[in-house]
């Protein structure tokens, strides 16, 4: 019951924050300067024609009443049209079309970013003091402090420009070429991965060397375990969690990283979508990316609070 309870809390936390959310991105979109009537039509547009599409757009109501209709789109996966990058098409499809791309170059980020920590911080904590250990330790704090689109431009640098091993520019679609997705999309899934990873390692390290001198530890020992038993079983499970904590919330990070780098990298996604809207003053497709990776950030969350409850059922308690 108090399983069902946490999960139910967890559940309508995410709702009472999407909400926020959505009411942020509307009011910080109204406040922003320009007119989206006058961005569409152009400057030499006449006042008659500026008047007939804001009236179009329902742009003249109270708002108030704005943003009840968008919310009750929003909730029926209706972002309304987009104004001046893509005119009169439902922005639902351009993020749909988009998504997909987005969605392939941050999951193989997350997948190199978790792979890659795994064994950097255990191999860090196992080899504590030694030069395993400061070569991986030195290596997490130089990929904490190289910022992702630095990181785009020296791997673009390297990799295209030097060695022609991999395009320099432009995205494969994986529903296109899966192959073709895998390889354009690797010097983009780096650039994102590679801060993440820093971070994770030493998140791990630091979580696995303090669980190493708990007293379950050294009494485990005493019962004769071997040492990779009681890491397996002792020392690692228990220092997973936070370790999965941090993925979780790094994944905001990971979409912001994901806007600029799409834009370095010449991925059509969701982020480079966003920024085109921003730039046309196109504030519907401003707000429907927002939400959209609102709703990616709210989901990872609540996905990662249910499975830290499963691992450590104190949690719920």
């Amino acid at each position: 019951m108090k399983t069902v309870q946490f999960i139910l809390g967890r559940f309508l936390g995410a709702v009472a924050t999407m909400f926020i959310g959505a009411l942020a991105v509307f009011l910080v979109m109204q406040a922003a300067p320009g007119d989206p009537a006058l961005a569409a039509l152009g400057e030499s547009a006449t006042p008659e024609a500026v008047a007939a599409f804001r009236a179009e757009r329902n742009l003249d109501a109270p708002l108030t009443e704005q943003f009840a209709s968008w919310l009750q789109g929003v909730a029926q996966g209706d972002f309304g049209k987009s104004l001046t990058i893509a005119g009169g098409i439902p922005i639902s499809e351009l993020v749909v079309t988009r998504l997909p791309n987005t969605l392939f170059v941050g999951l193989y980020a997350i997948v190199f970013a978790v792979a890659v920590s795994l064994f950097m911080g255990s191999l860090a904590a196992i080899k504590r003091g030694r030069m395993s250990d400061t070569v991986a330790t030195s290596i997490s704090a130089l990929g904490v402090s190289m910022p992702d689109f630095w990181l785009g431009y020296v791997l673009i640098l390297v990799f295209a420009l030097t060695l022609g091993w991999l395009p320099s520019y432009g995205f494969t679609s994986p529903f296109e070429s899966l192959s073709g997705a895998f390889v354009t999309g690797l010097l983009p899934a780096l650039a994102i991965a590679a801060p993440m990873a820093a971070v994770f390692a030493r998140t791990l390290r630091t979580s696995l060397l303090e669980n190493s001198g708990r007293d379950y530890v050294t009494v485990a020992r005493s019962f004769g375990f071997s040492r990779p038993f009681v890491f397996e079983h002792y020392v690692f499970r228990n220092s997973i969690i936070p370790y999965i904590v941090i993925v979780g919330l790094q994944i905001r990070y990971l979409l912001g990283g994901v806007v600029v780098v799409e834009r370095v990298f010449g991925v059509p996604g969701v982020g480079s979508l966003m920024v085109d809207a921003a730039f046309a003053r196109d504030y519907p497709v401003v707000q429907a990316c927002t939400i959209v990776f609102l709703t990616i950030v709210l989901s990872v969350n609540f996905t990662v609070d249910i499975i830290c409850a499963a691992l450590d059922p104190k949690r719920t308690r």
